[in-house]
């Protein structure tokens, strides 16, 4: 059976900071929780107490303490990374920033002010051929017999 997993013989300032932490709670959650972590560690408890005692995971503890014997008060701050690529270079959001600055004049467009959607002529519709809008009126067909409701008068 492996050793249980304990943190490293804290000096005097990370023990401070650490404490620091916990008493004034005024941190992000991570790094409360995580210094729970230690100072639990540091205080003798083991691997399932710490977890019960957060509310995490036996592994997320195990993490917390391994990271922190290697690192020191840096695993503190979580280190997300990962998402969504980036859909834009720098160099697109350069040029769209400084064409979104432009008037449309300058660029030969035949409109004065950007909008979402730019009426050019090629894209403009005449208000002639735009489709009719869905209205709510009674069908002008008279009842049948078969009808839903015989009775009623439309």
């Amino acid at each position: 059976m492996a050793e249980p997993v304990r943190v490293r013989r804290l000096t005097d300032q990370e023990g401070q900071r650490l404490q620091q932490i916990v008493r004034r709670g005024s941190t992000s959650s991570v790094r409360y929780r995580r210094s729970m972590m230690l100072l639990a560690s540091s205080g003798g408890n083991r691997v399932p107490v710490i977890a019960q005692l957060v509310q995490a995971d036996e592994d997320t503890v195990r993490e917390v303490v391994h990271r922190f014997n290697e690192i020191g008060l840096a695993c503190l701050d979580p280190q997300w990374a990962g998402g969504r690529p980036r859909l834009l270079s720098t160099h697109h959001e350069d040029f769209v920033a400084q064409t979104a600055t432009t008037r449309p004049t300058k660029l030969g467009q035949p409109f004065t002010r950007w909008s979402w959607i730019p009426r050019t002529p090629s894209t403009a519709t005449p208000a002639s051929s735009a489709p009719p809008s869905p209205s709510r009126h009674r069908p002008t067909t008279p009842p049948t017999s078969k009808s839903r409701w015989p009775d009623r008068v439309l």
